[in-house]
């Protein structure tokens, strides 16, 4: 990759940085740094398999929601840990808590292995279904399938079990 390419390609990234970042400058500049440092370390590097400023704007667009993400879980850490200073949660709430989560988790192991992984990959890594087929190296057709008829299965197990 030639750092010309990427002079080039840098007011079209910056403006799409803007718009990943809800036109926040500082946060759009910050993303657009990372990226770059991805870029020059070698955590993010161009394979040839689209065009330059595709993959670019994809890296743009998966640092962003990343930092989106850590600053979400950041918040409500501190929004947790403050709750907790104020008063410790009822037993009954967190034994509530964990048998829903174990029911969900069931149901999600007794899905198909591709029905499981698209779903995780879409609702738990915020990839779209497009990108959960290029990391399964599955079509985009068969992805849809897989998530279209894992979420039919989930429904189906939880139908009745969440109350």
């Amino acid at each position: 990759m030639q750092q010309e390419e990427l002079e080039q390609l840098h007011p079209a990234s910056y403006a799409w940085s803007l718009s990943c970042c809800r036109r926040d400058r500082l946060e759009a500049e910050e993303v657009l740094q990372d990226v770059y440092v991805k870029i020059l370390e070698g955590k993010a590097r161009f394979d040839g398999r689209s065009s330059l400023k595709t993959w670019l704007f994809a890296v743009i667009r998966r640092t962003a929601a990343s930092r989106v993400r850590r600053r979400v879980v950041r918040d409500l850490l501190l929004a947790k840990w403050a709750r907790e200073q104020v008063t410790a949660p009822a037993p009954q709430i967190d034994a509530e808590r964990s048998e829903v989560a174990a029911i969900l988790l069931a149901a999600l192991q007794r899905l198909a292995r591709r029905q499981r992984e698209v779903l995780e990959l879409v609702f738990y890594h915020d990839l779209t279904i497009e990108e959960a087929a290029v990391a399964l190296n599955v079509s985009i057709g068969s992805a849809r399938v897989h998530y279209q008829r894992g979420k039919k299965q989930l429904f189906a197990q939880l139908d009745g079990k969440l109350g």
